[in-house]
């Protein structure tokens, strides 16, 4: 879970499959492009394929597989 407010404080080069259950999550990858997670939506990365750090300005519940 993640709180109101939450901002990452580095860049993730490690492979992950996200879920998100409920809230709002905003992925930005080193590129530029950001994209917003709400219930029902996932993605996935892979290992060194692309830097990305993730914000939660309202908060959310995640299922995650690393």
């Amino acid at each position: 879970e993640y709180s109101a407010g939450y901002i990452a404080d580095h860049w993730c080069k490690k492979g992950h499959v996200l879920l998100c259950l409920e809230g709002e999550l905003i992925t930005e990858l080193d590129d530029g492009r950001t994209f917003t997670l709400t219930p029902g939506v996932s993605y996935q990365v892979a290992d060194q394929a692309e830097a990305h750090r993730s914000t939660s300005p309202k908060g959310a519940k995640l299922f995650i597989v690393d």
